[in-house]
C-alpha cells in the first residue's frame, strides 16, 4: 500500500503511477484549517485501509485540502488525471464533499463520502455515504427531547450547508412533537466567539439547545452558555464526536446528550451488537498508534470506507479491470447493492433510492461524563 500526504496546492509528491492491475485510490481530507480536528484521524486511518482485495493491490493518494472547497476539487481532478482514479474519498466538510461529488459525477468516478451531504440528483449517482443520515441523527434527538418533557429548543449551527441541512431536518422531525425551536443562530466555521448569538438564546430560555456544528468550533457555544449561566440541556450532533470537542469545552460539556456511531463506545456496546468487534478492533489499532483516548468517530467514516471496498471490489472486478470505465461503472452498482456489509459505524444496506444504507443499528445517544463519552442505555 502507498500512501502519499500532499498538502494543497503542494501536490507535485505522488506515489508511482501504480501498475495497471491495481486499484487506485484518490483521498482529500481536511487535515488543516477549521476541520482538521475531522481530517486529522481520517488521515491518520489511512494506513489501517486494506492493502488488497480479491488478490489485487490498492494504491492511495492522499491530499489535505485545508477545508477549502477550491482545494479538495484541485486534488481529486489532478489525481483522476494522473492516477486514473478508481474510487475518491472525501471530503470531510459538507462544502468540500459536495465540490469533491461534483467532481465525481463529471468524471463518472464513485465517491465515498466522509460527511452526510445533500446532492443534486446528478452527483447523487456517483456519491454514497459512510457517515449516518441527518435525519437518523435527529429522529434520536427527538425522541429524547420528547421523552424528557423539552417543549422549546433553541438553535445555533454553522452558516453553510451542514448548519441548514439540520435545520431542515430537525424542522421536519419536530413536527407533531410539541417542541417549537427558536430563536435560531448561526455562526461561522472560523469563528473565535458566537456571544452575540448565545445572548439571544439565553434571553429566550428554551428548555434546551441544539449545537450544529463539528471538531472543536462546537466547544464555543458551550463555553458560551456556561459563561451565562444556562442551565438547559445542551444537545449536538454527532458532528461534535471528537475528543477534541471536551478537551475545548471542558467542563461545560459535561452532561451534552448527542446521536453518535457506535465506534465512539464500542466498548461499552452490549456484545450482540453487529459493530461493536470491529470497533474494538479498530479502536485498539488506531489508539496503539495514536495513543489512548485518540480515537475519534471521524475516523471510523474512513475505516468503513475501507469494509466498504472490500465487500464491493470484487464484484466490479469480474465486470471490467481497475482502470476502466467498465471497472467504475460496475463499482459505482456494487456500492449502490450493498447487503449487511458491516462497519464500525453501523451495517449497510444501500439501494438506488438510498445511498447511506444505514439503520438503527448505526445511532447510538452518548452523553458527556467526566471528560469522557458514556453510553446511554
Amino acid at each position: 500500500m502507498k500512501v502519499k500526504f500532499a498538502l494543497a496546492g503542494l501536490c507535485g509528491l505522488f506515489a508511482a503511477t501504480p501498475a495497471l492491475a491495481d486499484i487506485s485510490v484518490c483521498i482529500t481530507v481536511s487535515a488543516t484549517g477549521p476541520a482538521a480536528s475531522l481530517g486529522v484521524p481520517e488521515h491518520n486511518t489511512i494506513p489501517l485501509l486494506p492493502k488488497e482485495v480479491a488478490g489485487q493491490a490498492i494504491n492511495y493518494t492522499s491530499f489535505d485540502d485545508a477545508t477549502d472547497p477550491t482545494a479538495a476539487v484541485k486534488n481529486v481532478r489532478k489525481c483522476i488525471e494522473e492516477q486514473k482514479a478508481d474510487l475518491l474519498i472525501g471530503s470531510s466538510t459538507t462544502p468540500t464533499t459536495i465540490a469533491v461529488a461534483g467532481v465525481a459525477a463529471e468524471t463518472k468516478t464513485p465517491v465515498l463520502t466522509l460527511a452526510p451531504v445533500g446532492l443534486p440528483e446528478e452527483s447523487e449517482v456517483w456519491a454514497f455515504r459512510t457517515p449516518q443520515p441527518v435525519s437518523q441523527m435527529a429522529g434520536a434527538l427527538v425522541e429524547h427531547m420528547t421523552a424528557n418533557g423539552v417543549k422549546t429548543l433553541g438553535f445555533i449551527g454553522y452558516a453553510d450547508g451542514y448548519g441548514e441541512l439540520w435545520l431542515n431536518v430537525m424542522n421536519k422531525a419536530l413536527e407533531g412533537s410539541g417542541i417549537a425551536m427558536e430563536p435560531i443562530e448561526r455562526f461561522a466555521r472560523n469563528d473565535t466567539s458566537v456571544t452575540g448569538q448565545v445572548l439571544k438564546l439565553v434571553a429566550a430560555r428554551p428548555d434546551a439547545v441544539l449545537v450544529v456544528a463539528s471538531g472543536t468550533p462546537a466547544a464555543l457555544p458551550n463555553l458560551a452558555l456556561a459563561e451565562r449561566g444556562y442551565e438547559g440541556q445542551v444537545y449536538h450532533t454527532h458532528g461534535s464526536a471528537s475528543l477534541d470537542f471536551i478537551r475545548v469545552a471542558g467542563a461545560s460539556a459535561e452532561g451534552s446528550i448527542l446521536p453518535v456511531g457506535p465506534v465512539v463506545v464500542a466498548a461499552q456496546l452490549p456484545d450482540s451488537h453487529p459493530s461493536k468487534a470491529l470497533g474494538v478492533e479498530y479502536t485498539k489499532a488506531y489508539e496503539a498508534a495514536h495513543g489512548e483516548g485518540s480515537l475519534s468517530s471521524f475516523g471510523g467514516h474512513m475505516f468503513d470506507a475501507g469494509q466498504i471496498i472490500l465487500a464491493t471490489v470484487p464484484a466490479a472486478m469480474e465486470k471490467g479491470a481497475p482502470g476502466s470505465e467498465a471497472f467504475r461503472g460496475a463499482l459505482r452498482d456494487a456500492l449502490e447493492n450493498m447487503k449487511e456489509v458491516v462497519g464500525v459505524h453501523g451495517v449497510f444496506n444501500t439501494s438506488a433510492n438510498d445511498h447511506y444504507g444505514h439503520d438503527e443499528r448505526s445511532r447510538v445517544l452518548v452523553t458527556v461524563e467526566d471528560g469522557a463519552w458514556k453510553y446511554m442505555e
